[in-house]
This record gives structure tokens, sequence and C-alpha cells, in this order.
């Protein structure tokens, strides 16, 4: 039976590089995002390396939107082996006293509620695998709750940590294991705008790294590519740091 993994949010940046790393290993990718021209230029990215792909395009943090998209795939696809929650971010910075409910419902639906949306619809594909797998994304900021304004950030990534724990308890007689990856500071496009106008804040970040460097995406698709293999076939339910020491400085 083919292998088959979706990756959410996979048209950049750790996404993007994970699918090339599960590619390469001989699954087939389906790829989702809302960047139109982004997706295209993923797409061909995987297809020149000889990587069967499939993209759909549709915003996970609506419920509506996530139903009807799955049920696109369920036309093509009869069934699921990994699924990886890559999709979310930052969502922007406020702090708590100037937080309005617009901004804090945004950040919940982008890194909680999607997670929640799209684990609920693949459950039914990724029971038909022999061995499924879920991988999930948390960050440094579910336990340190994040920098200045970043603190509704860290709080949803915290609820990802327990709903990937909730969800390993849930699926384990399917078979199906749930795990998460916790990326410290990673060099993609998620730190373009302080990449860009300040340089010098950017660089000085490897110092809170106990490696003196930033990671690389590679770096976390390459344990995303451990978590849903058959070598961490007794790992559920846990969170990988990848991180450089960061949370230990």
């Amino acid at each position: 039976m083919k292998k088959i993994a979706m990756i959410t949010g996979a048209t950049g940046g750790i996404g993007l590089s994970t699918a090339k790393i599960l590619g390469k290993a001989g699954y087939s990718i389906i790829l989702n995002g809302i960047d139109k021209a982004q997706g295209k230029d993923a797409e061909k990215t995987l297809t020149d390396l000889d990587i069967p792909v499939d993209i759909y395009y549709f915003d996970v943090t609506s419920e509506e939107a996530v139903n009807e998209g799955f049920k696109e795939i369920k036309a093509k696809y009869d069934h699921l082996d990994v699924l990886v929650n890559n999709a979310g971010g930052l969502g922007g910075r406020s702090r708590f006293e100037d937080m309005d409910t617009a901004f804090y419902r945004k950040v919940l639906a982008l890194n909680l509620d999607s997670v929640f949306y799209i684990s609920r619809a693949a459950i039914p594909m990724l029971k038909k695998s022999e061995s499924g797998s879920i991988v999930n994304f948390a960050s440094n900021a579910a336990w340190n709750a994040g920098g200045p304004g970043a603190g509704i950030y860290g709080t949803s990534k915290a609820a990802v940590v327990t709903l990937t724990r909730a969800l390993a308890k849930d699926l384990a007689e399917y078979n199906i294991r749930v795990n998460a990856v916790s990326p410290g500071t990673i060099d993609t496009d998620f730190h373009k705008q302080i990449k860009e106008t300040n340089i010098e804040v950017f660089n000085s970040w490897k110092n809170n790294v106990l490696l003196k460097r930033l990671g690389q995406p590679e770096e976390v698709g390459t344990v995303i590519e451990f978590l849903v293999s058959e070598k961490a076939s007794f790992l559920t339910g846990e969170i990988i740091q990848v991180n450089g020491g960061q949370d230990f400085l």
C-alpha cells in the first residue's frame, strides 16, 4: 500500500522541507496551503524531485473549509499514513491589557483550532493505515510563555502540547501514534520581517541558543521523518524539543 503523508501550511519553510524529506523516503505528499502562487512553486519543487504531490487550498482555521477540503481529499485518497499539523504562526503581537477579542480568537484558531479541525477530519483516513502517525507543532513558547506580546501564542502552543497527549491516548487503540515537535528559533520566513528590518537583532538570537546558531528547516523535518517511521514505533504522546539547547539558557 502506497504511503501517503499530508502536511498543512506546507507551501514553504519547515512544511515544505518536511515534504521533501518524506517524499524522498517514499511518501506521496498531500500539501495544504492558502497562497496559490507559493503553492505552485512548492508543487514544482516536489515534482522536479519526482515526488508525487497534490495540493489543496483551504483555510485550516475554518471548520467548514477543512471539511470541504477533506471531501475532495477523500474522493481521491482511500487512506492516510501521516498527518503533519504544521500550519500555525505568531499572528502578531499584543499585550493582554490591550488585546482585543478578535486577535485572541485569531491566534487560537491559527494554532489550536486548526489542529483540532484537521485531526478530526483525518482520523477516519488514518484508521485505514497499518500504522498511522500524527505530528503536531508545539514551540519553545509553550514552556516559556513567549516574548513580549506573544503570550497568547505561547498559550495556544501549550494547548497543542496537551492536545497531542490527549490525541495519543484517544487513538492508541487504532495503532495511531501522536507526537509533537517543539522547534526553537528556526531560520525561516517566520522571522522574515525582523531579519529584513533589524539584522543585528536577528543575528543576536543565536546567543540564546546553546549551540550558538539558529536551526534550519531540514533539522526539524528529519526529526519528523523519524517520528513517523517504524524506528519510533514505541513513541507516542511525546514532545521532542528541536532547539539546539535554547531552552537551557
